[in-house]
């Protein structure tokens, strides 16, 4: 069944709202019972980084970051240390950042501008479409075939504003057919026409810890409930795309605090559907498998919090990347004021909070003696996501993960009672 976004936009509003009204909620058909070790595990890391990390496309950034030619920006996902860059015809391109020559990184920068990048080794020289355009002392170097040896690139594409890619040179998969359509509803948003704000990092714990607060909104009003507010709602429904996911509140109750995060829809509730703003029908949680959360935020004008948990290069180690993008940059100092302090709050919570409890866990959980953790009927987010690694995982060849994802549900989010007669 295929419907066109903004149908299928509409189609999750009306669910959530519908159950809203009869206060109601969706569930797992059972707790899910999650291995102890799951966080902790070096072989299960090792699997994961090369059959997760190594093989799907990742969001390695928003379009807007990088929106110049020459823009550029370094990036380290596990042991592997990547370029991004958009080269001088405006094509984004991934390379990784390594001479041909003797394997030196041809650039410590964190990110900037620049024409050519040269290795500070002995010299070697490469533009930024990665061609080695340089061998410094060549009449004594030996005979190479120059154009043979430019960076090792690997497959990029831009979509919905957003840079994808699988960062792997040797691939033999595209990238399309594991976006599931998600992409074309993140579109809706119009992020290819938005503006970088600014960038924020941070170190966590074990990737899958770190990624694990942005699936549900139970822990909402507990452990955020001097932050957020205790009276704010912890109900979430979920709306998949494979492993994908988009996450809103059907909570209405006038009691219950909701905001743009959580995707509440009292704005339009008691609207008629002609009445009903993309805008707000946008609000929640999407998530883009396996390490991206998008949520929107409202601090000096439209914006939306793009996470990025990127794994290290030990099991219990990962870094947040924080992107904050905006429908239009603040045209005042008091809008761009008002904007840099919703994400430093912002930051402020997923990491004293969110993070800090995660270490708790990391720090716990390896001399608890539990074999087993829970994951409620009402943390449908944490079972998709965890049963997704798992699947991913033990698809050992590319043909298998390629037919894992085929054979996935084609619901682009479509509500599940409708998703039976689809």
């Amino acid at each position: 069944m295929t419907r066109e976004p903004l149908e299928l936009l509409k189609s999750m509003a009306r669910h959530a709202i519908g159950l809203g009204h009869r206060q109601a909620m969706e569930y797992a058909d059972d707790v899910m019972l999650l291995p102890g070790n799951t966080y902790s595990d070096e072989t299960q890391f090792a699997l994961e980084m090369d059959r997760i990390f190594g093989r799907l496309p990742l969001i390695l950034g928003p379009s807007s970051e990088l929106a110049a030619p020459g823009d550029f920006k370094t990036m380290k996902i596990g042991k592997a240390s990547i370029i991004v860059a958009r080269d001088k015809s405006g094509q984004i391109r991934g390379y990784m950042n390594a001479c041909r020559h003797r394997g030196v990184k041809v650039t410590e920068e964190s990110c900037g501008n620049a024409s050519r990048f040269v290795c500070p080794f002995h010299g070697w020289t490469f533009g930024i479409d990665g061609k080695l355009i340089g061998i410094s002392a060549r009449e004594d170097f030996g005979d190479v075939e120059k154009s043979a040896l430019g960076l090792r690139e690997f497959p990029v594409l831009e979509k919905a504003g957003m840079i994808w890619a699988i960062v792997n040179p040797d691939t033999n998969l595209t990238i399309e057919p594991f976006l599931k359509g998600y992409d074309e509803i993140l579109a809706l948003f119009g992020f290819s026409e938005w503006k970088f704000f600014s960038k924020r990092s941070f170190k966590c714990p074990n990737w899958k810890l770190s990624f694990d607060g942005y699936l549900e909104f139970y822990h909402v009003p507990v452990l955020h409930g001097e932050t957020f507010g205790r009276d704010t709602t912890n109900r979430g429904l979920y709306y998949t795309w494979g492993p994908h996911q988009h996450i809103k509140t059907p909570d209405l109750t006038p009691d219950h605090v909701a905001t743009e995060t959580l995707g509440y829809m009292a704005r339009i509730a008691d609207l008629a559907e002609a009445e009903w703003d993309l805008e707000t029908m946008s609000y929640g949680v999407w998530t883009v498998f396996p390490c991206i959360s998008i949520a929107s935020f409202g601090g000096g004008g439209r914006g939306v919090m793009i996470s990025q948990v990127l794994p290290g290069e030990n099991v219990g180690e990962s870094t947040t990347y924080q992107y904050y993008i905006m429908e239009n940059l603040p045209e005042t100092q008091e809008l761009a004021d008002r904007a840099e302090a919703q994400f430093a709050f912002l930051q402020e919570v997923v990491e004293r909070e969110d993070i800090a409890m995660a270490y708790s866990i990391q720090d716990t959980l390896p001399g608890s003696h539990i074999e087993n953790l829970y994951l409620g009927r009402n943390e449908l987010g944490n079972q998709n996501f965890h049963s997704w690694v798992a699947k991913v995982v033990a698809a050992e060849d590319d043909e298998a993960l390629v037919r894992l994802f085929e054979q996935s549900p084609v619901a682009h989010g479509v509500p599940p009672k409708e998703r039976a007669e689809a």
